[in-house]
């Protein structure tokens, strides 16, 4: 139950209400914006929330227990506060969300409603619907070791340790056409087999990252397909890096990485083949000891 102020509780009972609603969005670089669905900007807690910014709220739900529950606010994009670019370069992915009640006649009085994540984002040409979860998301994530056959590092990470900065990982490139589907052909300053980029990561010059899909070769150059919709800083002409991709399978990591050592899976467990097997004569003897012997 949330606890309120005598005065905050009096405006809430009002016949007709100071009352407003602010959001403060803190991305996960740290970087802090505030909106509100007043008619004049607000500052508290830190931040500044603008007004007239086209963020309003849409629908919301809770539920008890440890249901994942959460809500929508819908807006226009505006280059002062949120761009369509920033939107699809995930600039905004899983950043967290402070939704408050304020009185704007005195914003100390306020009330912390709620506090969420930024989830899937649907966009249409000039607004946007930015799903809410509640942190009850986080139970849903992957906690610990699991027990499987490919690694559950990500490439480059501290227990994966691969320097994907290196010559030997990474390349510079330049776009040198742009396809349908988010399908580009650059030309990369070290040769590399094709393949060798898939699952990997582009780069752009403003740092945004952009999943690979696909590497391949092109009449003129090397073809890369994103995972996500190019965005317009990637166009003819544009610098980029390519840093390699991993499948995540053991004969990666050996052939391509030299780093079996750090390889954080199980490739020996037993996988349904064993499960499914019976003994047979021609087959190797199932006493209990090691397969890989």
């Amino acid at each position: 139950m949330r606890e309120t102020n005598t005065q905050t509780a009096a405006a809430l009972g009002a016949d007709a209400t100071t009352l407003c609603h602010c959001w403060r969005l803190t991305r996960r670089d740290g970087a802090v914006l505030g909106f509100t669905d007043h008619d004049r900007d607000l500052a508290f807690a830190g931040a500044t929330f603008r007004a007239t910014t086209g963020l309003d709220a849409a629908q919301a739900e809770s539920a008890a227990g440890f249901a994942v529950a959460g809500g929508e606010v819908h807006g226009a994009f505006d280059d002062s506060a949120l761009a369509d670019a920033d939107l699809e370069a995930g600039v905004y992915d899983g950043a967290s969300v402070e939704i408050w009640l304020v009185d704007w006649s005195d914003v100390a009085r306020r009330v912390l409603m709620d506090i969420a994540t930024i989830g899937e984002v649907r966009r249409s040409e000039f607004s946007f619907v930015a799903e809410l979860r509640s942190l009850a998301h986080r139970f849903d994530e992957e906690q610990g070791r699991q027990f499987q056959r490919n690694c559950a590092a990500d490439l480059g990470d501290m227990k994966c340790t691969v320097d994907l900065t290196a010559p030997l990982y990474s390349t510079g490139a330049t776009i040198v056409a742009v396809e349908t589907g988010g399908a580009f052909v650059v030309a990369l300053e070290s040769e590399f087999a094709a393949g060798y980029f898939t699952d990997g990561a582009l780069l752009s010059a403003s740092g945004e990252r952009h999943a690979i899909k696909l590497h391949d070769r092109a009449a003129a150059g090397d073809r890369v397909v994103l995972w996500s919709a190019p965005v317009s800083t990637l166009a003819v002409g544009a610098r980029v890096t390519l840093r390699a991709g991993c499948d995540k399978s053991p004969e990666a990591c050996v052939a391509k990485f030299d780093n079996i050592a750090n390889f954080r899976g199980f490739p020996h467990m037993p996988g349904n083949d064993v499960v499914a097997a019976y003994p047979n004569t021609n087959g190797p003897p199932m006493d209990g000891g090691s397969l890989f012997q």
